[in-house]
């Protein structure tokens, strides 16, 4: 079974989740995980004044992944920052070219999942990963988040991300806060369970 953990970051908060998450999907005996980012649609200049050029090096290995690429796996596990409550314009960039795969029913049956960072506690994560949902549903995909059976979701102890939508970090106003080893844990969690969920399909399936 494939698996593709496609993800946009800007400072590599989300490229930290979605190491984690891939990670957990390759826990599972079978999955074959491919990491990918969308495409940049941020002025190099842009990028350079906010900071983002630095932290960006760390995954500019990773390929950037083309819409019609996402018909190739039988799971899909996104990660967007939050912008405004909504995910980021690269991501909604990647979604809008998906037309083609949508007319033809490419992505019906598929699993489909959502990880995301704010800067803040209350930044967003929830509306971004539910409105992100919408697309997957239109898409005819299989909807997974993160059930409770996850200790880490319901921590009372500091700052944490991480929910039944899906794994999440908080970044700080500054940027400069990294995910916790709590937040990674439900990171972990969401790719293995995705795994886990679409092993059983595809057998089921044969």
């Amino acid at each position: 079974m494939k698996i593709h953990v496609v993800f946009y970051s800007t400072f590599g908060h989300v490229h930290q989740l979605a190491q984690a998450v891939a990670d957990g999907a390759r826990s599972v005996n079978g999955a074959d995980v491919k990491l990918f980012q969308t495409a940049e649609l941020m002025p190099e200049e842009a990028l350079k004044k906010s900071g983002a050029m630095v932290a960006r090096q760390a995954f500019s290995h990773v390929p950037v992944i083309a819409a019609d690429e996402l018909a190739e796996a039988d799971a899909i596990i996104f990660g967007t920052p939050t912008r405004f409550g909504m995910m980021a314009a690269q991501m909604r960039n990647l979604l809008d070219q998906t037309g083609p795969l949508w007319a033809k029913g490419a992505l019906v049956d598929k699993v489909g999942s959502v990880f995301t960072s704010t800067a803040t506690q209350h930044g967003g994560q929830e509306t971004t990963i539910t409105s992100f949902h919408a697309t997957l549903l239109h898409h005819g995909m299989i909807v997974v988040g993160v059930p409770y059976l996850e200790n880490g979701i319901s921590t009372m102890e500091g700052i944490s991300g991480g929910g039944p939508y899906g794994a999440s970090t908080v970044t700080g106003p500054d940027g400069l806060r990294r995910p916790s080893e709590n937040e990674l844990g439900v990171a972990r969690f969401q790719g293995k369970h995705v795994a886990e969920i679409t092993k059983a399909l595809v057998q089921g399936r044969k």
